[in-house]
């Protein structure tokens, strides 16, 4: 890794211009290599094949392209890819793709582990290292499309916020990812075909309602009970199901989406039909569904899945009250790639 150049990608498209008009070249050329950056995705100044060699080696003596790289993947028996991400300083990341006959879902982390403790998560585990830049979680996008495309002959069609980290917590570098993601001069997918996936900070999640975001919001609840949710999520002492109603009230308020609420029920936990009515209590004071999640072992004997009979007691119960409620299948949880799961093991 070159530590004297500055990552090309650091720089808007005015900064680019600017760059050629002080170096004594036209102000377009600055949108050239934009293009070349965000549309194409190159990986390399030699790529840029419209610039001349003059222009390309002015760039290599100037610039670096800290492309991230697939450094394993492994596949599930039913089809989904988990991937060890390898950044420019040699820190690890993983991302998922996700196939189902309709769709191919890319889920991505937002930083190197995590700072929070939620109890049953293998990601939270490891130590926060540091965010993600955007163009790193860009890069993670353009990979596992190319995975979507060879593997399933179509591209990517949505992408969650999922994997490891929290995304409010990168909140700058995540909302500048899905601006490349999104826009015409980048890779020009439907914002509503991207969720972000929180345990819940209020303030942050206020702040995105305010700033006008066209993705969808998911919420990792797993508890309506204060209590009950501390245990899992200590978060939850600091930013309490109160707090984080009010905010998600105010995000329906401004934006008119629904919120997804994501809800593991676990044994001994949350598995009762006092729980269940907790919820659906929260869920009527706004406007939501609910994805029920099974489970996934991260080897922590304290927690495991409960009963499915529980697990329909909850879909009859929301369904009767007229909530959505799904149980969301987990996937390549053979290879530690499911919900929860992610904790750079790649055996």
């Amino acid at each position: 890794m070159d530590t004297t150049k500055k990552d090309i990608r650091a720089l808007s498209k005015e900064e680019l211009r600017d760059f050629f008009v002080e170096n004594g070249d036209k102000a377009f050329r600055g949108n050239q290599i934009y293009e070349w950056l965000w549309i194409k995705s190159a990986h390399t100044f030699n790529e840029m094949t419209n610039l001349s060699l003059t222009t390309r080696k002015m760039l290599e003596a100037n610039f670096v392209i800290n492309h991230v790289k697939v450094d394993k993947m492994q596949k599930s028996i039913d089809g989904t890819i988990k991937n060890a991400i390898k950044l420019h300083d040699d820190l690890i990341v993983e991302s998922v793709l996700i196939p189902t006959k309709k769709r191919t879902t890319a889920c991505v982390s937002s930083q190197v582990g995590c700072s929070l403790d939620c109890n049953f998560c293998a990601t939270a585990r490891l130590k926060r290292m540091r965010n993600l830049n955007a163009d790193e979680i860009y890069d993670q996008v353009v990979e596992i499309n190319k995975q979507s495309e060879l593997y399933h002959n179509h591209k990517l069609s949505n992408i969650v916020f999922m994997g490891m980290g929290e995304p409010l917590l990168n909140y700058k570098n995540v909302l500048n990812a899905i601006d490349k993601i999104t826009n015409d001069e980048g890779l020009g997918m439907s914002a509503k075909r991207i969720t972000l996936s929180t345990v819940g900070i209020p303030k942050m999640i206020k702040k995105m309602a305010n700033d006008e975001v066209k993705f969808n919001l998911a919420v990792s609840l797993h508890s309506a009970i204060d209590e009950i949710r501390s245990k899992l999520m200590p978060i939850n002492d600091k930013n309490n199901l109160a707090d984080l109603l009010a905010s998600l009230q105010y995000w329906y308020q401004k934006t008119k989406r629904k919120i997804t609420f994501e809800y593991v029920v676990f044994k001994g936990y949350n598995d009762t039909q006092n729980d269940i009515n907790a919820l659906v209590a929260y869920c009527k004071k706004v406007p939501s569904k609910v994805n029920l999640i099974t489970y996934n072992n991260i080897g922590d004997e304290e927690f495991q899945s409960a009963d499915g009979k529980i697990i329909q007691q909850y879909v009859k119960t929301l369904e009767a009250n007229n909530i959505i409620a799904k149980v969301r299948k987990s996937r390549g949880d053979d290879i530690d790639a499911a919900c929860g799961q992610l904790a750079n093991k790649m055996d």
